[in-house]
């Protein structure tokens, strides 16, 4: 299996709609066959300013199938939404 996180610092332009907005298109990315389990998560209200706003956590059977979720119409058209949005991202792959 393969676990591939990505955390995302959003802009502060707008970003309560923008992170509603991720949530919405995250939501409907998990109709995706390819992704095994399906994980979002938002960083708590108490947290540190500085921390990451929005993680997804997707697990995938093997390398094969995150790479073709990587060309998967639905995950283009998020990147495309998410680097607009975007300050940072930090992302993970690992095998376990």
């Amino acid at each position: 299996m393969i676990r591939h996180i990505c955390m995302f610092k959003l802009k502060d332009e707008d970003k309560e709609a923008n992170l509603k907005e991720a949530l919405r298109r995250l939501e409907e990315m998990r109709e995706i066959p390819l992704i095994a389990t399906f994980e979002v998560v938002t960083n708590a209200a108490a947290a540190p300013d500085s921390n990451y706003d929005l993680s997804l956590i997707f697990d995938f059977k093997n390398m094969d199938d995150l790479n073709a979720y990587q060309k998967h119409p639905m995950h283009v058209e998020f990147g495309k939404f998410i680097t607009a949005i975007r300050e940072s991202r930090a992302c993970i792959d690992y095998e376990f």
